[in-house]
């Protein structure tokens, strides 16, 4: 008899013991089992009310979201590498895009008339606007790294076979040497060459295919 009075007595003094939240809407009863077992939680209400739980965890703003284990640039997805923008009215550009053609026998470089929609995002990830390419011809190496000038010019050049290659060791002679003579060459260009109405490649539309605008040239579009 004593023994269950002593029993009885402890069970009741470990209910009084177990803690009991109430929160709006929703229990929670945490039964602590012994020091040495994790508690055990039950959560009791309405499926609407998990509902209006959940819309609540939706509209919070964690000020220290988990980084993601790859980083990737932000770059546009429609540009190329190694694409050359150019004066597409210009007789002596399209001469000079004639002969890279010719000789480039492993297709590193594409081209895309200045005049073409197609020009627009290569401008604007240069920071540059037409007027500018008009100056100095733009060269599109690789995400982030773009030339113009003289230095357009001889980084074309080392993507050629050789000996076309080792013409870009003039990239030694300082860029203000360089593209002095060059501005003082396009400045000129349609005085000493002249200038079309439309883009020349359309004239010689074998060279197309190595044109990023081909389809917009073809279908006239741009021009």
């Amino acid at each position: 008899m004593l023994i269950r009075r002593i029993s009885n007595w402890t069970v009741e003094r470990a209910k009084a013991a177990a803690p009991v939240y109430a929160m709006s809407r929703h229990s929670f009863h945490c039964r602590f089992l012994s020091s040495t077992v994790p508690s055990t939680c039950v959560v009791s209400g309405s499926a609407a009310d998990v509902a209006d739980v959940s819309e609540e965890d939706d509209n919070l703003v964690y000020s220290n979201p988990p980084a993601s284990s790859t980083v990737k640039p932000v770059l546009p997805d429609m540009l190329q590498s190694g694409v050359v923008v150019y004066d597409g009215v210009c007789h002596l550009c399209h001469r000079g895009v004639k002969w890279v053609i010719g000789v480039d026998k492993y297709r590193h470089i594409k081209f895309c008339c200045l005049q073409s929609k197609a020009a627009e995002p290569y401008l604007k990830v240069s920071g540059l606007d037409r007027e500018d390419v008009l100056r100095r011809f733009l060269f599109v190496e690789g995400p982030g790294l773009y030339h113009q000038g003289s230095t357009a010019a001889l980084r074309v050049l080392s993507y050629l076979p050789f000996p076309y290659s080792s013409l870009s060791t003039l990239l030694i002679i300082p860029t203000p040497l360089r593209d002095a003579v060059y501005d003082y060459v396009a400045k000129r260009r349609y005085g000493w060459f002249g200038k079309a109405e439309d883009c020349l490649v359309l004239q010689e539309k074998e060279l197309l295919e190595r044109f990023i605008d081909r389809e917009e040239m073809i279908d006239g579009s741009g021009f």
